[in-house]
């Protein structure tokens, strides 16, 4: 599959200040609100279409965060509820610190409206060219929202309440494909989970599961919710990163432990991968990717706000290209550049000249096509 994005955004953008405040103070009426997120959304599509991108995003401005919309679309999940993870603070120069994404499920999950319905209507009506819509994968929400004592009441197994979530996830992406939306990307940063020993032990011990198996499942699971998805005029792809979130990440590790699976196995036809630092290994498992299938290599930081070199990153991309040939290369930040609402440690115009570098690296390796 040749691509008609050589340069790509993972989908969320920094939310302005006051947008912010609207989603985090309850004075705001639903009305408001959505008032200042469509302002704020016609302010971003401009911008995207200015810097020379061709695929657009709202920016997630309507979202909490990037799984918001699914726990906003059911019943059974309790956003006062969270369960710790310890992330680290690369950006910020500590160490490790505690932090949480609120939602912990408390009751059988049932569907009560669409996902992103909202959201699609109005990037038909205003995005200057194709649409791109970000969904949760469904492997989310067991990982982070099983809590002992309160989800095993309604699911003696976290693999009950994954295949409880995959049938809402597929008639979502059903849906979207129906609407004419040119892209859809899973968001699947819980794939981390089987490159990082720390995050293997955890699926062992406290998840109770052999971490090859629950990767099998997994996959299992990613494609059951795309099956019957695929069609040659859309982008269907999956976004693997290592936790985003104020900067900081959760996880390291190369993808050699799950490149033959993951690759060999997920029926999408585009990879977004991180492989903006140390932390993502080498370019060596890309080997495993299959030939027609997309690599969109996230080469720029959305975390720290310094510009990379675009000669540097010409020259990253030409070792890609060892193991995937370069027409099925593009280029992208390694993540969004806020999948929580209050966003990464970095200013509105310095995402903007990283998302500027993209095009313009894109544009010198690939030409203007």
């Amino acid at each position: 599959m040749a691509t008609r994005y050589r340069a790509e955004h993972v989908g969320s953008l920094l939310r302005p200040p006051e947008l912010v405040q609207a989603h985090a103070d309850h004075q705001f009426d639903r009305d408001q609100r959505r008032a200042l997120e469509d302002k704020h959304i016609k302010r971003v599509l401009e911008r995207q279409s200015e810097v020379g991108l061709k695929i657009f995003t709202d920016g997630e401005f309507r979202r909490r965060n990037f799984m918001s919309d699914f726990n906003d679309s059911v019943q059974g999940i309790d956003e006062g509820d969270t369960l710790p993870r310890t992330w680290e603070a690369g950006a910020t120069g500590a160490s490790t610190q505690p932090m949480s994404v609120p939602g912990i499920v408390v009751g059988k999950i049932k569907q009560l409206k669409r996902l992103t319905q909202h959201e699609v209507g109005f990037m038909k009506r205003h995005s200057p060219g194709d649409i791109k819509i970000t969904l949760p994968t469904a492997n989310q929400f067991p990982a982070i929202s099983y809590k002992r004592g309160v989800t095993d009441r309604f699911y003696s197994t976290h693999s009950a309440l994954l295949w409880d979530i995959v049938p809402i996830i597929k008639a979502e992406i059903q849906a979207l494909m129906k609407e004419g939306v040119q892209y859809v990307q899973i968001d699947a940063p819980r794939y981390s989970y089987y490159i990082d020993p720390k995050w293997r032990n955890y699926i062992k011990s406290e998840m109770g599961v052999d971490p090859e198996q629950a990767l099998e499942e997994a996959i299992r699971a990613d494609n059951a919710c795309i099956e019957g998805a695929g069609r040659p005029d859309v982008t269907l792809a999956i976004h693997l990163c290592r936790g985003n979130n104020r900067s900081q990440w959760y996880a390291e590790g190369g993808y050699d432990a799950i490149a033959e699976k993951l690759f060999g196995q997920l029926e999408v036809n585009a990879f977004l991968l991180e492989y903006e630092s140390e932390r993502a290994g080498t370019f060596e498992p890309l080997r495993c990717v299959p030939r027609g299938k997309m690599v969109v290599l996230g080469l720029v930081s959305s975390k720290l706000p310094n510009l990379e070199s675009p000669g540097q990153l010409a020259r990253r991309i030409e070792e890609a290209s060892r193991y995937v040939p370069l027409e099925n290369l593009a280029l992208s930040p390694q993540c969004g550049f806020a999948s929580t609402l209050e966003g990464n440690l970095l200013t509105e115009d310095e995402q903007w000249r990283k998302l500027e570098l993209v095009v313009q690296t894109a544009a010198r390796v690939w030409g203007r096509e």
